[in-house]
């Protein structure tokens, strides 16, 4: 099993006691398997991944990748957020290159040979992602989803062997996040990277994914954990329209309404039963 997580949980002190935010849950991510994960705002599913990638520490639990428990980062794990997070004063081909001249200088080395082969890499993910053209260019130069497409690059190119990713394509126009999942698909069909991935879009998560796990409310809970039925190979926008496709929609869909409606007559009651009249003999 690639990826190992048991007991997984996380909770944040405060001043009226403890506040939990992640549920502690198992997981199994196999190698080269695409899980997206779906929920609530503040279920803590970025929470997971803070976790996964070794930034946080959990209360509860362990996370094993390949049989070793992760500690702390490291290049083994790639993140890409939700906002990108280029160097503006770095060109494109410079923010790409940049977690491995971080890595040179932490150990104080660079082979000839090993410079040549990641600047190729490098130039190689730059022409992958569409962005050659624009290599010498600022951030401040590109569109949003162009930015992005760099991010995309500089988290593949220290070659993580797993892929953390969330909502990476929240913030973009329709069109453009349709190009930007249409570019990790490709991606992900030829380096089969293993990836979880955060959303809070059905239709990305099930485009994407070869399983869905659908979170509760916080504290964060696996309602379900669904496989795709889908062929990778066969996905596309038009996918979407599929009937087997808007099926497994509704299933996900009514797992995470079925959730709220009931939250929803928790804080009914509670409304009803914190503002009753004394007047009113209940």
């Amino acid at each position: 099993m690639k990826l190992s997580l048991r007991g997984v949980g996380k909770s944040y002190p405060g001043r009226r006691g403890e506040t939990s935010a992640l549920f502690p849950l198992d997981m199994d991510v196999r190698e080269g398997e695409f899980i997206s994960l779906v929920g609530p705002s503040g279920c803590g599913k970025s929470t997971l991944l803070h976790i996964v990638a070794g930034l946080e520490p959990a209360t509860t639990g362990t996370v094993d990748l390949d049989g070793e428990r992760v500690l702390g980062p490291g290049a083994e794990i790639g993140l890409m957020f939700q906002q990108q997070t280029l160097f503006p004063w770095l060109s494109v081909r410079e923010n790409v290159r940049f977690p491995l001249t971080l890595a040179h200088r932490r150990a104080r080395a660079g082979a000839a040979d090993r410079a040549r082969q990641e600047a190729a890499r490098v130039d190689g993910l730059l022409r992958l992602v569409g962005l050659w053209d624009f290599r010498d260019s600022l951030p401040a130069e590109l569109s949003g989803g162009m930015q992005q497409r760099a991010a995309l690059a500089r988290a593949l190119v220290g070659q993580p062997e797993v892929l953390l990713m969330d909502e990476p394509f929240g913030a973009l126009d329709a069109q453009t996040r349709e190009d930007m999942q249409e570019l990790l698909l490709h991606l992900i069909q030829h380096h089969r990277i293993t990836t979880l991935f955060v959303t809070h879009d059905v239709d990305e998560a099930l485009l994407l994914s070869d399983r869905v796990v659908v979170f509760s409310e916080r504290p964060g809970r696996v309602l379900a954990s669904l496989d795709v039925t889908f062929a990778r190979q066969a996905r596309s926008s038009e996918l979407k329209l599929d009937e087997a496709f808007l099926h497994q929609k509704r299933e996900i869909l009514a797992l995470l309404r079925g959730r709220a409606r009931t939250e929803a007559q928790r804080d009914r009651l509670l409304f009803g039963l914190t503002n009753t009249s004394p007047e009113g003999g209940s």
